[in-house]
């Protein structure tokens, strides 16, 4: 390999330190972004800038200037790893890019860093113009593009990483002379390797050279897979962060759901709340227009006195307990009164003492029938001659206590537990025409009228 051979380049060159003062070192090790220090890249000037140019902190050209509050400019890493300005004392904070003074060191001129060199009198680390280099000066801003492109450029041989370090515009010349050429086809398994004399005798016996349309086809094949896997994941990771917001909007629309529901409730609440005070005040509305209505008909028949309509004639003593029942017996002027005291008694007429018979059970309701009377006697049901009032006949009607007794057209009506017997009267003798059922509890009153008997038991009303 012969020595790389680089033109002369004037002395004028000068050369500027690329990284912080030994002063700003402490500052940087304690910098609040903990950034890795990089490594310091040549920055050499084909002619000395301006002092305007550099930073008061560092006294290195700006790299990323920012303003201040002060309005001083400072690198953006001076500023934020310094507290205070070093011209007036005032507290540092970065405001905004000062992109003018940024453009100005883009348009400064400076040496390619293939063409540059460690210092090696200088304790810092500094760069000087390598004379080996490249002799090629350029803008500051437009470095990347010169230095990609650069044939000073170090490179590796393509065909063997073992092979020493080239020179971009010496690879060329390299790899006519490399020992270590690969065949085109190594991806394939061929592991011949040789320079370009051998390279070119393999390739006429090479076993894969035959077949590389089909490998160049497979290999476009494969290509293909890859690149439509890559948009299938593509479309599964879509898929799912629309699945995951999904979810979200899912758990999101619960929560209203949910919360709605428990309002919806609330509102049910309060108009059952409502409506039964509604229902209420109805009823306290219907109670008063009931209680104005009779107020009116009262004005109009007169003012309502119970002791003008009901004027008590008399009181009728002589039961020893509480009487149950009363009845009237028009034909005789007779009045039946029945106790809890076992007896009934008897009245001629509505001003005469009474005359007491039928001791023995409790008595609760009588009534006549053609000249007789039929008591209610529990189990059994006695028949008395009005006239004499003498009893002539005993009827079993009942498995239970006989509860009620009413008579119409010629029968006899007896209420017991759950049922109800009709009676043929003839004479004093009962002939049991038909039993009613299904009643569900006690029969205590019973009505007969032209066409219809009504009964009553616990809550229930039937005809």
């Amino acid at each position: 390999q012969p020595p790389i051979s680089t033109p002369r380049r004037s002395d004028s060159a000068i050369s500027v330190r690329s990284l912080h003062s030994e002063s700003n070192m402490s500052l940087r090790s304690t910098f609040s972004l903990h950034e890795e220090e990089e490594e310091p890249e040549p920055l050499v000037f084909a002619e000395q800038p301006s002092v305007k140019l550099c930073c008061q902190l560092c006294c290195s050209v700006f790299k990323d200037p920012v303003i201040t509050t002060c309005g001083h400019t400072f690198c953006r890493r001076c500023a934020l790893t310094s507290e205070k300005c070093p011209v007036d004392n005032a507290k540092l904070t970065v405001v905004v890019n000062n992109i003018a003074v940024a453009e100005q060191i883009g348009e400064l001129f400076i040496h390619c860093k293939y063409g540059c060199r460690p210092a090696a009198s200088s304790k810092n680390p500094a760069f000087e113009v390598d004379p080996r280099g490249c002799p090629f000066t350029i803008k500051l801003s437009a470095r990347k593009d010169h230095e990609s492109s650069c044939d000073y450029r170090p490179v590796r041989c393509p065909n063997n990483p073992s092979c020493p370090p080239l020179l971009k515009m010496n690879l060329e010349a390299h790899l006519k002379e490399c020992e270590h050429i690969k065949c085109p086809h190594s991806k394939y398994g061929c592991a011949f390797i040789g320079n370009q004399d051998t390279y070119e005798t393999h390739l006429e016996t090479c076993k894969f050279e035959g077949l590389k349309e089909f490998l160049q086809q497979t290999d476009d094949r494969f290509h293909e897979m890859q690149v439509a896997m890559a948009q299938k994941d593509q479309e599964i990771a879509f898929l799912r962060s629309m699945l995951g917001k999904l979810s979200e909007k899912i758990d999101q629309l619960e929560k209203n759901l949910e919360l709605k529901f428990d309002v919806l409730d609330e509102n049910q609440s309060k108009l059952s709340e409502d409506l039964m005070e509604f229902r209420r005040d109805a009823s306290m509305l219907n109670d008063e227009l009931s209680h104005i209505n009779a107020r009116l008909n009262m004005g109009i028949l007169g003012s309502y006195d119970p002791q003008q309509i009901f004027k008590c004639k008399g009181t009728f003593v002589g039961h020893q307990g509480p009487v149950w029942c009363l009845c009237v017996y028009s034909i005789g002027d007779l009045l039946f009164s029945g106790s809890s005291d076992k007896t009934i008694k008897v009245r001629a007429s509505l001003f005469h003492a009474p005359s007491a018979f039928a001791r023995g059970t409790e008595a609760e309701f009588v009534c006549g029938v053609g000249g007789c009377c039929f008591l209610k006697f529990p189990p059994k049901n006695p028949v008395w001659d009005i006239q004499n009032l003498q009893k002539v006949n005993t009827i079993r009607a009942h498995d239970n206590p006989v509860c009620t007794l009413v008579s119409s057209h010629n029968m006899l009506f007896s209420g017991s537990l759950k049922a109800i017997k009709v009676w043929d009267i003839v004479g004093t003798e009962l002939k049991l025409k038909k039993e009613l059922t299904g009643l569900n509890h006690w029969v205590r009153a019973l009505v007969a009228s032209q066409n219809y008997l009504y009964s009553g038991s616990y809550q229930t009303i039937k005809v």
